[in-house]
């Protein structure tokens, strides 16, 4: 993945034939970065966190946690103090298709973090979900395990039965935009 991370989101979604790319709304919560790997899924409920606390258990270093509630959320599904349970884990980034909040101290920490919006709107721990689940983002499906990209340009996941292909060619497109400049 560290490979994918390094082309950036553009290069890596117009190397799968533009495929995988994940809505728009995601943006980074902290600029300038970069990151890639495999997904540890979560599928909950609008408006309640408790499958991320489940999820952390389940995440391993470099995994980043891809949090998609049933139904659109207006809450903040992860705030500093999960930021921190899952940094303590090794995670390399979180993609929230919701809110998250605490914005200033996971600048701080640097967290890598992809989310719809920000906002303080909390969130109940008492639905259930389901964590390592193929999860719809938009009109992507992200099984478990998959390769995200995410950088300033937006997020991509690449399945990951093709990622050493869509390797190989945006390597192949970078060497050819390296060749036009």
């Amino acid at each position: 993945s560290d490979g994918l991370r390094a082309a950036g989101v553009s290069t890596v979604y117009e190397a799968a034939g533009r495929r995988g790319l994940l809505p728009t709304r995601l943006r980074p919560v902290l600029g300038g970065t970069a990151i890639a790997g495999p997904a540890v899924t979560v599928s909950l409920p609008p408006d309640d966190n408790l499958m991320v606390h489940a999820a952390i258990e389940c995440c391993e270093p470099g995994d980043i946690l891809l949090v998609v509630p049933t139904a659109p959320s207006a809450c903040a599904m992860i705030g500093e103090l999960l930021a921190t349970s899952l940094a303590a884990r090794g995670v390399a980034g979180i993609v929230v298709d919701a809110g998250v909040r605490d914005v200033t101290a996971l600048r701080a920490m640097g967290v890598q973090a992809w989310s719809s919006l920000v906002t303080p709107a909390g969130t109940t721990k008492s639905r259930p979900g389901s964590v390592n689940v193929p999860v719809r983002v938009g009109d992507v499906v992200v099984a478990p395990g998959d390769i995200l990209v995410a950088d300033g340009d937006g997020v991509v996941a690449v399945a990951a039965a093709v990622s050493a292909a869509v390797l190989e060619a945006a390597r192949r497109r970078l060497a050819g935009e390296d060749e036009k400049r």
